[in-house]
């Protein structure tokens, strides 16, 4: 039952149809956690495997026991030994190899519910005592272990979860909420299936034209497929898995957060982790880069300095996003990448307001032209960082050994230009698409408009399965 395949969404909506077979919290937990032991079941390839991952997840209630009731004086060893025991079981190689287990054990969803559980420790060790929650083992397994947000998230807090998990009176799921869910599960399927397996072909061979022996011409048109290929197949990929256990999770009547919103519309790279990955750049926003910049504003007092701390205090937070991507040290480039990317935005900011002076710069930032080139350049960076997300330096070295360094600025200006007009086409399209209402209505967001879409995506994802008789890729946040 892998991720993304017909089997797990036809596994998720008959753990949604049980689970509305009463409105018993008793019984929705009982089925959500009889899912989740399944789904994590067939994970595994030996009994054995699943020790480690359940040795963290004690370790986790452990600390989240000894918080709950030292407070504040422990809370650093329980985040310690929790964030220790997770670099040891995704064997991070600053630790000798010789350190870690040299058997095959689960590490599926091992990334999220260290988000999850660092989360419970720190907001039950810093809360006041007498406002200090309670939270039982049986409500910390459903929480860490729920199948709908195990694998790639998104990461919802323990708070939003409970208020729906363990509600007498759950969200209302009427006929209108039922069908917008199975339209999303049929648009995240067909994201999955179909847009992502034929991106990663497209790209795939783009790889293959780099090495082979071709005018250079065709080596940069390949090196330009390569890097605008990419961020479109993981974006169908990510966001189409996403899409599909949100949907399932709210006809289990639980409300995740959402993950995207329309990330490639984004004007600067700030605004690009405001939309990509949400519940992952707001968590680090929350636990890192909120106390980060306290902690120094309150030890550099010059007023002159202060709105520079937030310069480093993004490159810190998005620098960890790196890191927590991989255990390798092309992912140390990535984050290192990541950092520059928000840090320098910020930087421009502050610097260009600054010298124009507030009211010019706001003016400058609605300006249709300045959005534009930002948009492109937003999408151009973040393709570039791409190469270390997914090559290891091998790939790495070959794909830059194919053209020289005068050919890659070259192809890296194209891709800037080129998706600063394709996108400013595409945001000039949809507003007007969207402008097209019948009786009051916007026409394409019609439901019938909408059952023709979810029809014609998923007839269209039947047929295209079929037809190349292919696997779709493997979730890649799925390896995190």
């Amino acid at each position: 039952m892998d991720t993304p395949s017909i089997q797990f969404v036809l596994f998720g909506l008959a753990a949604a149809l049980i689970s509305n077979l009463s409105r018993s919290p008793v019984w929705r937990s009982c089925v959500l956690f009889a899912a989740s032991v399944v789904f994590l079941g067939v994970q595994v390839k030996a009994p054995m495997a699943i020790v480690p991952l359940t040795g963290f997840l004690l370790l986790g209630y452990a600390g989240l026991g000894l918080a709950e009731r030292s407070g504040s004086r422990l809370l650093p060893v329980c985040l310690l030994a929790v964030i220790l025991a997770y670099v040891w079981m995704k064997k991070y190689t600053v630790l000798p190899d010789a350190a870690f287990l040299h058997v095959p054990y689960l590490t599926v969803g091992l990334s999220y519910i260290f988000f999850r559980v660092l989360h419970l420790i720190i907001d039950t060790g810093e809360s006041d005592g007498d406002e200090r929650r309670h939270v039982s083992l049986a409500s910390y397994l459903l929480y860490t272990m729920n199948f709908t947000t195990l694998v790639s998230g998104p990461i919802q807090r323990y708070d939003d979860f409970a208020r729906d998990q363990f509600a007498s009176e759950p969200p209302r799921l009427g006929p209108q909420v039922v069908g917008s869910q199975l339209e999303r599960i049929v648009r995240g399927f067909f994201k999955v299936t179909v847009l992502a397996m034929l991106l990663h072909g497209f790209q795939e061979d783009a790889v293959a034209q780099l090495a082979q022996p071709i005018p250079s011409g065709l080596r940069m048109l390949a090196a330009f497929r390569l890097f605008v290929l990419y961020p479109f197949f993981l974006y169908a990929n990510f966001s189409g898995y996403i899409d599909i256990v949100i949907a399932v999770a709210r006809l289990m009547r639980i409300q995740l957060p959402e993950n995207f919103n329309r990330p490639f519309s984004a004007s600067s790279f700030l605004d690009f982790w405001n939309r990509w990955h949400i519940t992952l750049s707001t968590w680090l926003r929350i636990y890192v880069y909120n106390p980060l910049l306290a902690a120094l504003m309150r030890r550099i007092s010059s007023v002159s300095v202060q709105p520079f701390l937030a310069v480093f205090c993004f490159f810190v937070t998005f620098f960890l996003i790196g890191i927590w991507h991989g255990r390798t040290s092309e992912f140390v480039v990535f984050g290192v990448f990541q950092g520059s990317g928000v840090a320098v935005n910020k930087l421009w900011q502050l610097l260009l307001a600054k010298r124009m002076g507030s009211k010019p710069y706001r003016t400058l930032a609605k300006n249709s032209t300045y959005i534009a080139f930002g948009r492109g350049l937003t999408f151009a960076w973040f393709a570039f960082t791409l190469l270390w997300f997914w090559a290891d330096w091998q790939q790495i070295h070959r794909v830059f050994g194919a053209l020289s360094v005068v050919a890659w600025i070259s192809v890296w200006c194209m891709l800037w230009l080129c998706m600063t007009t394709v996108f400013s086409g595409w945001e000039w399209l949809r507003a007007r698409v969207l402008s097209i209402s019948v009786g009051g209505q916007v026409a394409l967001t019609s439901r019938y408009a909408r059952v023709v879409y979810a029809s014609a995506l998923g007839l269209a994802a039947f047929v295209i399965s079929v037809l190349l008789n292919q696997a779709a890729p493997d979730i890649v946040y799925k390896a995190f």
